[in-house]
């Protein structure tokens, strides 16, 4: 069993070792009065005091222990559970005052705690005073860098990641690299980039490099921090889109213009040669042949000019500006635009995706909705999105008559004033490679305008914008040791803990059950992060018994259609990186994600609250997630329990519940609570 932390015996040991001495004593007491009885043959009086005698020492030592139990030893426990939920978390419940023999503590506990809750919001309120303005302006900054635009990434001297907006999570969305405390290289690896890393100049002066990113280039601006301890800020830009262009149609321009310069010498030369030539018959053949020359190069020219044409309308469609829009934020943007003018749209059919100019667009649609607004009298305007082949509608649809062509054409020449260089309306439209016209609905009574837009191979809804996280940063993170630095002897605070836990078919691994659901959370600098999650159902392969089902609530049509084990594990694996796990019962949620010829091994450090709680407690009965969650005051959400991502966050609270109660004792580093956690391990947690 190894060394067990000094305290209290275990409640199971004294209620044995009570029972059996009572026991021994009842039963000797009885044979001795049989034997006694049969020697002397008492009668009457002297046989009751005879037998009451020699029943006397067991019922005493039986008396004896249940008045220990009821007056010291449960409110030795109870005492116990409250002091361990006050360390914990000082402003914790109190459900146990000291009864029994102990109940005069009451009122030097009473103080003490009173004493320690007031000295706390004594700091708590100096604190919050000097820290008052700068967490003004830190909130300022938060809310300035989740609404830019430009991806930022700030990462310390050792490379690990300080901070991060929500355009930088949107940039690198679903990549397992992205997170704080992890290191840059994991997100871009690329030599060149740590080159640069390394030669920054100190005085912030900026560097530019390009970074490959998957199927795309970034356009990364380094700087060094000045005044910093070697933190360097990177914005990055994705500079895919202007390559592309650049190589693809303005490349083909490029190459074409040689060819039209090509034709056009040859065409004057022949045209000079021609007006040089005597009168017809003394240069027929020469004539002949410059003439040939001239009807060759002409056609050549055309189809060329054609060319040339057909690369420049790819090019307005491929323009920088346009980009994928969701046709009702559109609409949405547009009534907001025109709320206090009475006018607005109303979109009507299925939403989908459109690509444009959404600036421009806005504009345009504006100044249509006034003409409309003249010609339908100011009657109720629709708007309705059509999937043509290779197209996007954009109609207007109001009831009444359609415009006329006189009426498209006057449009069409409308300066549009509130855009750069004052543009005309048609101009908008050639940049969309559009047209516009207007035709009567087939029910005779509606008619509508159509605008042409160009597609995009986007599908589906756009996922909800992320509200703004505290996590996008931790300065603290650089204070932590070097990520290159002994595990064994960091301390509990420094280290990145990944808390998870596993949903299965059923509690008989060894016998064929399997991993329906991964949940994890992250711990960094001694703080849980509540975004940064991993939750990914599993396909187990088999039916999922009724029996499983009424704990964990999943069904097969959950996990219809999910990724299968071999699948889910390497992304797992990415997603725990360098961090030590966590788990309750790890025994169970390990041998879960390890199954025979599952190709993937956790080969990291592992902590197990349960073998923790069990070694601090070794006295008290109860160290399940729901009574240690119950213990220390943790709050679980409604249907969160028995969910893999619930039962994981609320491990992690667990953890962090335990770290004061290890650290008072002395346990510090990574190596010595593993030595603790150590001997609460057993048989029993082996086989489970």
């Amino acid at each position: 069993m190894g060394r067990r932390l000094s305290g209290l015996p275990r409640r199971q040991r004294l209620v044995g070792l009570w029972l059996l001495l009572s026991g021994i004593s009842l039963f000797g007491g009885a044979v001795f009065a049989l034997w006694l009885d049969s020697l002397f043959h008492p009668q009457g009086l002297a046989r009751w005091v005879l037998w009451l005698g020699c029943f006397s020492g067991g019922g005493t030592i039986f008396l004896v222990g249940l008045l220990l139990e009821r007056q010291l030893f449960t409110p030795l426990r109870h005492l116990q559970v409250q002091l361990a939920r006050l360390v914990a978390n000082p402003d914790a419940r109190e459900d146990y005052p000291p009864e029994g023999w102990l109940r005069g503590l009451g009122p030097d506990l009473v103080r003490i705690r009173d004493a320690w809750r007031a000295d706390r919001n004594r700091l708590a309120t100096a604190h919050a005073e000097g820290a008052r303005s700068a967490a003004r302006i830190r909130q300022e900054l938060e809310t300035l860098l989740q609404v830019l635009d430009t991806p930022l990434l700030l990462c310390d001297h050792h490379r690990r990641l300080l901070l991060f907006n929500q355009a930088a999570e949107s940039l690198f969305e679903g990549h397992p690299g992205l997170g704080l405390g992890k290191r840059l290289d994991a997100l871009l690896p690329v030599a060149s980039l740590q080159e640069a890393l390394g030669q920054l100049p100190d005085d912030g002066t900026p560097r530019e490099i390009l970074v490959p990113c998957d199927v795309r280039w970034l356009c990364a601006i380094l700087r060094r921090v000045p005044g910093s301890n070697g933190e360097t800020l990177l914005t990055l830009t994705d500079t895919t889109a202007a390559w592309t262009s650049e190589m693809g149609a303005r490349g083909e321009l490029v190459d074409t213009l040689p060819l039209l310069r090509r034709h056009s010498a040859s065409l004057t030369s022949a045209a000079d040669a021609l007006s040089s030539l005597r009168p017809e018959g003394e240069s027929s053949e020469l004539r002949q042949r410059l003439e040939t020359v001239v009807e060759e190069e002409s056609l050549a020219l055309g189809r060329d000019i054609e060319r040339m044409g057909a690369l420049i309308e790819d090019m307005q469609r491929q323009g920088e500006r346009l980009v994928p829009l969701w046709s009702n934020d559109l609409w949405d943007a547009l009534n907001e635009r025109h709320a206090g003018e009475g006018r607005s749209v109303v979109p009507i059919g299925m939403p989908a995706w459109l690509k444009g100019d959404a600036t421009a667009l806005l504009v345009l649609l504006g100044s249509l909705l006034e003409r409309l607004a003249e010609h339908t009298g100011g009657g109720d305007i629709e708007g309705e999105i059509c999937l043509g082949n290779k197209r996007v509608y954009l109609d207007l649809v109001w009831r009444g008559t359609p415009l006329g062509e006189r009426q498209l054409a006057d449009w069409s020449r409308t300066p549009l004033e509130a855009l750069p260089l004052v543009p005309r309306v048609g101009d908008v439209l050639r940049q969309h490679d559009s047209d516009a016209w207007s035709l009567a609905d087939p029910d005779g009574k509606h008619a509508r305008l159509r605008l042409p837009l160009p597609a995009t191979e986007r599908v589906g809804a756009p996922r909800p914008r992320t509200p703004p996280r505290p996590e996008f940063h931790d300065f603290g993170i650089a204070d932590l040791p070097p990520p290159d630095a002994e595990l064994a002897g960091r301390s509990l605070r420094a280290l990145e803990v990944v808390a998870f836990d596993t949903e299965t078919t059923g509690l008989e691994l060894r016998r064929g059950d399997r991993v329906i659901s991964i949940g994890a959370c992250r711990v960094v600098n001694a703080r849980l992060l509540a975004s940064d999650v991993f939750d990914i159902r599993v396909d187990p392969g088999r039916p999922i018994p009724p029996a499983s089902t009424a704990i964990h609530g999943l069904t097969d049509s959950d996990v219809a259609g999910a990724p299968p084990l071999h699948v889910a594990l390497p992304r797992f694996r990415d997603y725990i990186g360098e961090a030590v796990i966590l788990a309750h019962n790890a025994a169970f949620d390990l041998l879960a994600i390890q199954p025979a010829g599952g190709g993937v091994t956790f080969e990291m450090p592992v902590l197990d609250t349960l073998l923790l709680s069990r070694a601090l407690d070794e006295g008290i009965d109860g160290h399940d997630l729901d009574t240690l969650a119950e213990r220390y005051g943790l709050m679980i959400p409604p249907g969160a329990r028995h969910t893999a991502l619930g039962d994981a966050r609320v491990t992690a609270e667990l953890w962090l519940a335990l770290l004061p109660r290890l650290e008072a004792r002395g346990f510090d580093t990574l190596e010595q609570v593993l030595a603790l956690q150590a001997t609460a391990f057993d048989r029993e947690d082996a086989s489970a």
